[in-house]
């Protein structure tokens, strides 16, 4: 066997924001080549939006949904629909929770675009299309039109798009659009790819650079944030219109089979409750699906902003903190003390509450020393790299709110803050075997930098619900005793 000439472990490696390895284990033996590749920046969401809005003005209903454990691209999606969208992953469900989650974005509606993530074929590790968007694809068998950055190439656009058909024996690629094209350079790459591969050429959408989005070292900045978000989509989908075969890819769509599934088992509403959400610019991360499970288990969803409040709203007997960028708003989130009092007290008093990355980081002492509800010992710093970047899996170390001792959930962490006090209540584990022990567990409380999704476990937010309804009872009982 030939010598290893090259033995890497446990290495990561950023360029900037950018994390371009983690985790990485390798060898090269002699004679062998490696050659690492990562995505370029195709502009999928660009052009999704440009799509989603070409098919609103051209007086269809479109849904949408995401590959991947995305928050930021489904609000740019529900921007121009108007409608929630969905996240697609397979790390987190089966296949019946797959196709129902997209029939559930589909009800009602013309066509669904499912938005990829990364490359078509990238998934889990180096060498893995687990959880990819070609997984997604294979599992509600989607249609496939593949978007490929055209700028300032030529034959080579060919020659790609030979490398992703043949790649696998079934790629379910059935078109493409080559973003970043010029009208020139258009007709004849869509003459040879149709000859030659037996495919639809769907168009084109050429360079729009006032159109851009900006990136942050999660992905876009997220929808909000957006100077004159309206007037860019209008102007993508106007581009769209005019370069863009819509009848192709809505032909396209219509080979896509009926969805069939056994949908999950969700229980019957229970009592009512009320649950706060904090939502605003700093806290927006949230599953959409996620949300609206916990509304058919019989809890109403009572926004409130951290950022602007300065008291929970009345009469709620749950809180759920997602995440988002409160780093950014640290300054404005520490001026608010008396929200920070009143959080501090509820989740003190007993009141069951979910908090999620930036969610935990707010019920830290401290971010970037500016003080947060102070829940939990320590503070948060930027760590100036993304940490414990992707995919895990949850091992719940004692009895809780959520889990009990021994259970597993799928989660996933995206940040480049850490905290000096993480928590230690559950083990997480990567898909390459690393693991750290992490988050905060209690018999009302879960609060810790990973996400997870409430469609991987129904029972999970079946529990939190019901934990609220206890703390509705016990104010109940309270009320009685005062005599109110």
């Amino acid at each position: 066997m030939p010598n290893k000439l090259i033995d890497i472990v446990g290495v990561s490696k950023s360029y900037g924001d950018n994390l371009v390895l983690d985790d990485l284990n390798l060898y090269i033996r002699e004679n062998e080549f490696l050659t690492l590749l990562g995505p370029s920046g195709c502009g999928k969401t660009t052009v999704t939006c440009a799509l989603l809005q070409a098919l609103v003005e051209s007086g269809r209903r479109p849904g949408a949904a995401k590959c991947g454990p995305d928050y930021i691209d489904p609000m740019f999606h529900r921007a121009i629909t108007g409608a929630a969208g969905c996240n697609l992953d397979p790390f987190f469900f089966d296949d019946d929770t797959l196709r129902f989650l997209l029939a559930q974005a589909g009800a009602g509606k013309d066509v669904t675009l499912i938005e990829g993530v990364m490359g078509y074929y990238d998934g889990i590790g180096l060498a893995s299309s687990r959880a990819s968007t070609f997984e997604v694809a294979q599992r509600t068998e989607s249609p496939v039109v593949l978007v490929l950055n055209a700028k300032g190439a030529g034959l080579s656009v060919l020659a790609v798009l030979e490398g992703f058909l043949r790649f696998v024996p079934r790629s379910g690629i059935c078109g493409v659009v080559l973003n970043g094209c010029t009208a020139m350079s258009y007709p004849t790459l869509k003459r040879e790819i149709e000859s030659r591969f037996g495919i639809r050429a769907c168009g084109f959408l050429p360079q729009l650079p006032d159109c851009s989005l900006e990136s942050r070292h999660l992905g876009l900045v997220t929808a909000a944030e957006v100077e004159n978000l309206k007037g860019k989509m209008q102007r993508l989908g106007a581009a769209a219109r005019e370069s863009i075969d819509l009848d192709a890819l809505l032909e396209i769509a219509k080979s896509a089979p009926p969805l069939a599934f056994t949908p999950p088992d969700i229980p019957e509403a229970g009592e009512h409750v009320r649950i706060g959400v904090a939502r605003d610019r700093a806290f927006c991360f949230y599953y959409e699906d996620s949300l609206d499970l916990l509304r058919r288990l019989g809890a109403e969803l009572v926004p409130f902003s951290p950022l602007s409040d300065e008291r929970l709203p009345e009469e709620v007997h749950g809180l759920y903190l997602g995440g988002g960028y409160p780093e950014l708003d640290a300054d404005k989130l520490e001026k608010n003390a008396p929200m920070r009092s009143a959080v501090r007290a509820a989740v003190e008093a007993g009141m069951p509450c979910i908090a999620e990355c930036g969610g935990f980081m707010y019920l830290t002492s401290a971010i970037a020393g500016r003080a947060m509800a102070g829940v939990f010992p320590g503070g948060c710093f930027d760590a100036g790299k993304l940490t414990r970047f992707g995919y895990a899996t949850l091992t719940a170390q004692r009895d809780s709110m959520l889990f009990a001792a021994g259970e597993q959930i799928s989660a996933h962490e995206f940040h480049r803050w850490d905290a000096e006090n993480p928590g230690e209540d559950f083990l997480a584990e990567k898909p390459s075997g690393r693991s750290w022990r992490c988050a905060y567990a209690g018999e009302t409380l879960y609060a810790g930098y990973p996400h997870f999704h409430f469609y991987a476990d129904i029972d999970a937010a079946e529990r939190f619900v019901a934990a609220c309804r206890k703390e509705k009872h016990r104010h109940e009982r309270t009320d009685e005793a005062d005599g109110n």
